[in-house]
């Protein structure tokens, strides 16, 4: 072999035996996978700039119901007697029945002054109040119920006239006596203002609770049990 090729292969091979050895060191080095990002977490995340519904800090809808001292939860008031400031407030609970004087259908008066004693429950109604019928067959049963533990079921119709009250006593067949406001009075002085209107009085004269009509067998037994202690009402 002449020197020129000698020399030329000496140089392919040098090169060769290179190749070999940085490719052993390249397979001797795994590749570095680059990590992926940290995930932002759920209060930070943002689309288009502004927080994303899942980043909301209000409070949950099904917040926990507030205690009360004693530790159970808290309820609105219901409108029962003693509880909420305006029954009282707007049916006098607590408070002395203010005066009633009418004149009854059929004759006589009616004085509620007259009745301390007896336990009374007074309806201002109109005769073309549609609760106001519907309401009186319900108040007939109780006034015969609890007729014998004391209990005196009164109806006061507000300016009308006394045939027309009459009529509608007859039609219903009430069972208790009809009072005649005429002049509307009465309605002033007791402020029943919405009938029919609703007032349950101790045998002391103070009046217990209230209610707006028109009312169901319930909170009738409530009004009713609210002025007979120690009688057990059902509706």
């Amino acid at each position: 072999m002449g020197p020129r090729l000698s020399v030329f292969a000496g140089l392919v091979a040098g090169v060769l035996v290179a190749l070999g050895v940085l490719a052993a060191v390249i397979l001797a080095v795994p590749a570095s996978v680059p990590a992926p990002p940290p995930s932002a977490p759920p209060s930070a995340a943002v689309v288009g700039g502004s927080p994303s519904p899942s980043a909301s800090a209000s409070p949950s809808a099904s917040a926990s119901p507030i205690a009360s001292p004693s530790g159970s939860p808290a309820t609105a008031p219901t409108g029962s007697p003693g509880g909420s400031g305006s029954v009282a407030a707007n049916f006098h609970v607590g408070q002395a029945a203010p005066p009633l004087v009418v004149s009854q259908v059929g004759g006589g008066t009616i004085d509620l002054a007259a009745l301390k004693g007896k336990a009374v429950w007074i309806n201002f109604m109109q005769t073309t109040c549609p609760p106001c019928i519907d309401e009186f067959p319900r108040m007939n049963g109780f006034a015969a119920r609890y007729a014998d533990a004391g209990l005196v079921v009164i109806a006061i119709d507000i300016r009308e006239d006394e045939g027309t009250v009459a009529e509608f006593a007859l039609r219903l067949n009430a069972t208790f006596p009809l009072g005649l406001d005429t002049s509307g009075a009465a309605q002033q002085a007791w402020g029943a203002y919405g009938l029919p209107v609703h007032y349950w009085i101790d045998k002391t004269g103070i009046v217990r609770d209230g209610a707006l009509g028109g009312i169901g067998p319930d909170v009738m037994a409530r009004g009713v049990a609210a002025i007979l202690p120690g009688v057990t009402v059902t509706p």
